[in-house]
């Protein structure tokens, strides 16, 4: 009898993670290496973030707190939608879980059956189908183009729609690509969702507060209301408020959807950290000030890196919307070899070459499901992005 479970035959490691520990080898090795390949603001929690989690455990708020998060929390996501988006929730159609991973996670887990189908676009986050696949869902691939700058178009949503479609997972801005989709835009796809009653629509907004220049952020059900009883939708404090290890992500949707995920929560994890979602509190309601601080310095990382990328030899990278992410093409340099005489046959070949010989580590597209491209996060300091661009331009200059 096998001791693991078979679905696990259906899950690959996440390639962010070990591209991270394979520079983090490296570096204890003594090589000096640049690593570009987390995706996780550089700035540190605010202020005010800090000390109202200070105050909480002066306080005694050290208890276990109510599944689906402690009321004043829910209050603000509530808030927040109708402030920012456009949107009325009621308290008890939020969640709080440990992460924006965990919210789709148990959102999946409390809807998918065996054959139903998760409809993802390419480029996707790591973690997509890999969550479809363990909650016995099927992922289904729809591919973009970087002629239309890694947009899902509606024709190609079309076509991918059958009867068994469970989910769509909509992000914008994306992980790994930075594109984001403007108001038309995502009016074409709920249009398509329109058509299709039994879709229901999963939007991962997390970067929803890191768009640049004169960009409007929109989200599925802010564009269209007939879609608002079938879409849950996403965010969290992560990325907006570096609050990364906090670890609280939080959605909103129908009820019937909420309290399916709150009965799977209460038998898996319970309540996200108390200390945490006090903290989470006073970034939705507190001063907002570190949002346009810390858009500007991504909106500047951002041009520098584009600009450097799109001077390497053989390197293509559009300028992204959104997010602290470009998703340049290398198609240009595939079947080049290194100096170490290595044949570059894919992305990944290009990233473990561009690790080994200059010290930087990227993610390679073909992870996020689409390539030959390769993932760089810009949150990192100006010095170091800018002595990563000179090494990839040197790299890519080596080549013959």
């Amino acid at each position: 009898m096998a001791f693991l479970a078979d679905v696990l035959s259906r899950v690959k490691p996440s390639a962010t993670i070990a591209v991270t520990q394979k520079a983090r080898e490296l570096k204890t090795g003594g090589k000096d290496v640049i690593s570009l390949s987390v995706g996780e603001p550089d700035f540190d929690t605010p202020d005010n973030v800090k000390e109202a989690a200070i105050a909480a455990i002066r306080r005694g708020e050290t208890k276990y707190t109510p599944v689906s998060g402690i009321a004043p929390l829910r209050e603000a996501i509530a808030a927040k939608f109708k402030r920012e988006n456009g949107l009325d929730y009621k308290p008890s159609q939020t969640i709080v879980g440990t992460g924006g991973k965990h919210v789709i996670y148990n959102a999946l887990l409390a809807t998918l059956n065996p054959g139903d189908e998760v409809i993802i676009p390419t480029p996707y986050w790591v973690s997509y189908p890999e969550m479809a696949a363990l909650n016995s869902g099927t992922p289904v691939f729809v591919e973009t183009t970087i002629a239309n700058n890694f947009k899902l178009q509606a024709a190609d949503l079309e076509r991918v729609v059958t009867p068994k479609s469970k989910w769509i997972i909509l992000n914008s801005p994306s992980n790994p690509s930075g594109a984001a989709y403007s108001r038309d835009e995502m009016k074409a796809l709920t249009d398509v969702l329109m058509r299709h009653p039994h879709v229901w629509i999963l939007t991962d907004d997390m970067y929803e507060h890191l768009t640049y220049g004169d960009f409007e952020f929109v989200t599925p059900a802010q564009v269209e209301p007939g879609l608002y009883d079938r879409t849950l939708t996403m965010n969290g404090v992560s990325k907006a408020y570096a609050m990364t290890g906090w670890r609280i992500g939080y959605a909103a949707g129908p009820e019937k959807l909420i309290k399916a995920m709150d009965m799977v929560q209460g038998q898996q994890t319970s309540g996200a950290c108390s200390i945490a979602q006090w903290a989470a509190l006073e970034a939705l309601n507190g001063p907002q000030d570190c949002i346009p601080r810390f858009k500007a310095a991504f909106e500047k990382r951002r041009d520098l890196v584009v600009s450097m990328l799109n001077q390497a030899k053989g390197i293509v990278c559009p300028k992204p919307e959104g997010a602290f992410y470009v998703y340049p093409s290398v198609a240009g340099l595939m079947g080049k070899k290194t100096n170490s005489g290595k044949v570059l046959a894919n992305d990944e070949d290009f990233v473990m070459a561009l690790l080994e010989e200059e010290g930087v580590a990227a993610v390679h597209g073909t992870a996020f499901g689409l390539g030959p491209n390769f993932r760089i996060s810009y949150a990192t300091s100006d010095q170091q992005l800018e002595e990563a661009c000179r090494r990839i331009q040197r790299f890519t200059a080596s080549l013959a």
